[in-house]
């Protein structure tokens, strides 16, 4: 298997936090993100509601003259790299700067300031647009600002793989750190996409909940769910090989220990009915980290709160774990965060590693009503106190990508 992988550091800003602490603080208690849109008029739209960042100020993190040439989902990657890197307590040398990777994916980038290019085209001049749209849209723009923020010149880019955008980077980047490419990654994803096109867009697709004032949705792995919520945020994890951060004397908190991915190559949006391509990468996961299906004490569900989605991932649970699928608490935090597209990866990773941490495994909220084809322990609506030695982390996307990690409890 090889030197270990583990994490140092966390950093996350979600609908439901802004950090690591408050996000996962906020999730074990049940805190909905969910409330009317805000970012733009909604008016003529059917989805109204959303689970958005609220109180981020990115002039906090940076000056107000690199807030205004970068776009939200960029301005939230820098942000939470800055609260996992001082919590790793990381620092940088000309030694060492070479050695340290950053992956920090987006599965759409700059939607908004790609918006608003486009609008100022239609609507005024082209010589009026953004001379920083394009560092401003570009997928990589967050992992490149990390890496110019803090001088890492190992490995820079972004992965996108749609809704596994963030569970993919994390996994390259454990790969990178096994093959001895890099020695630190700063790795996970961000995403802003509650715009005026982004909502429409998937809208249009059919996968949105169109309730307004019903405080109970999103409802994932409920027989009465009727789509997902967009969501929007960040999240980062600060990845090491195991005797640089002893070296150093950074407090460890869990071990990434396995990576699965595969594609389903079935449907650019549907998942595959049988649930195969998620439970081969959740075998793959498993494989890879040393561990047999008894050994897993939480999963962390992608549970969209869509129809086929949710059903598709039981079978996945079912087929990859057998009879211990029926022991496992599963939970979807999707309940609370919604849905924050290539970032959900990242955030959900970062749920896992405080639940090994912690022996707690986070709440499905809004659960009301079993679907008989969703029979699994989904923890509905209190979190549950119980011994996590290993928890993964599923994160399924369109194109049919499916992305697992693994993670256990580290013991030194």
């Amino acid at each position: 298997m090889g030197e270990r992988v583990v994490v140092t550091g966390m950093g996350a800003i979600s609908p439901i936090g802004l950090s690591a602490k408050e996000s996962w603080q906020n999730a074990v208690v049940g805190v909905p993100g969910l409330g009317p849109i805000t970012r733009f008029d909604t008016t003529d739209y059917f989805v109204k509601i959303a689970c958005e960042v609220k109180g981020f100020d990115p002039k906090a993190y940076m000056p107000s003259r690199d807030a205004r040439r970068q776009d939200r989902f960029e301005q939230m990657a820098v942000a939470v790299a800055k609260e996992a890197i001082e919590q790793a307590g990381l620092e940088i040398t000309e030694e060492n700067a070479g050695r340290v990777g950053v992956i920090v994916s987006s599965a759409i980038g700059g939607l908004e300031s790609l918006q608003d290019g486009v609008q100022t085209i239609l609507q005024s001049n082209p010589r009026k647009v953004s001379p920083f749209l394009i560092p401003m849209l570009m997928p990589n723009g967050g992992a490149g600002l990390v890496g110019i923020n803090y001088g890492f010149q190992g490995p820079a880019f972004s992965v996108a793989s749609a809704c596994a955008s963030g569970a993919d980077g994390i996994g390259v980047a454990w790969m990178m750190l096994k093959t001895g490419m890099i020695d630190v990654a700063i790795a996970g994803a961000s995403e802003a996409t509650i715009t005026r096109v982004g909502v429409a867009a998937f809208d249009r697709l059919g996968a949105m909940s169109r309730r307004e004032d019903d405080p109970m949705t999103p409802q994932p792995f409920d027989l009465n769910r009727d789509g997902l919520v967009m969501g929007e945020g960040a999240a980062v994890l600060v990845l090491e090989m195991e005797s640089h951060a002893k070296s150093r004397g950074a407090e460890i908190y869990a071990e990434l220990a396995g990576y699965g991915s595969t594609a389903d190559a079935n449907h650019i949006t549907a998942p595959a009915e049988d649930g195969a391509g998620g439970a081969k990468a959740m075998q793959m996961a498993l494989d890879s980290a040393g561990l047999n299906p008894e050994d897993v004490g939480y999963i962390n569900a992608h549970g969209t709160a869509t129809p086929l989605n949710d059903v598709a991932e039981t079978r996945a649970i079912k087929a990859s774990f057998g009879d211990s699928a029926y022991n496992i608490p599963i939970s979807s935090t999707k309940s609370m965060t919604g849905h924050m597209m290539g970032a959900t990866g990242a955030l959900e990773a970062l749920f896992c590693v405080k639940a090994v941490h912690e022996d707690l495994v986070p709440p499905t909220i809004n659960y009301q009503t079993p679907d008989p084809e969703c029979d699994l322990d989904y923890v509905p609506n209190q979190a549950r106190e119980t011994r996590v030695e290993a928890a993964i982390s599923n994160a399924f996307g369109f194109g049919g990508h499916n992305a697992v990690l693994a993670v256990k409890k580290y013991t030194g």
